[in-house]
């Protein structure tokens, strides 16, 4: 079954009538800014402080399988689309059949010789948005029950 991709609205009708949680895989500091209502923090790519590179996070998939079931219904989304086809190519691959990519994330993607639309974003279609760390569904609280949960399954 090949990836699915959907739109910020289709997300949005998604997220609040079919029970689908948004994960978004921006780095934290992106997410902190603003991220879509509701959505999860699990950063695909951490910026690296010291040479100012995103490097890619090495406990993404621990984290996501200690919040999430495998049947677990999941919009990913990023900043333009890019990260997020990443990420759910990869929840596909770790047996995750219902992560659904979020073209035009966040900000939205244009095309880079034109400048024009090509897919909204999130913030500039005017669904709802948060900011700040997201509490419960911050990336250190879900990284927190990965770090916990690594003893046996109970």
């Amino acid at each position: 079954m090949g990836m699915t991709t959907v739109g910020v609205s289709e997300a949005r009708r998604l997220q609040t009538e079919e029970g689908y949680t948004y994960v978004d895989v921006r780095s934290v500091p992106e997410f902190e800014n603003g991220h879509p209502e509701g959505a999860c923090s699990v950063p695909l790519l951490h910026l690296n402080a010291a040479t100012r590179q995103m490097q890619p996070n090495p406990d993404f998939l621990a984290v996501m399988q200690a919040n999430f079931p495998a049947d677990a219904k999941l919009l990913v989304g990023c900043q333009m689309g890019g990260r997020s086809a990443r990420a759910a190519q990869l929840l596909a691959s770790a047996g995750y059949e219902t992560a659904v990519n979020v073209d035009g994330g966040f900000g939205g993607r244009r095309d880079p010789a034109t400048g024009q639309v090509m897919a909204e974003g999130w913030g500039p279609a005017g669904l709802p948005v948060e900011a700040g760390g997201g509490g419960d569904l911050g990336y250190e609280a879900l990284r927190r029950k990965a770090a916990e949960g690594s003893g046996p399954a109970g």
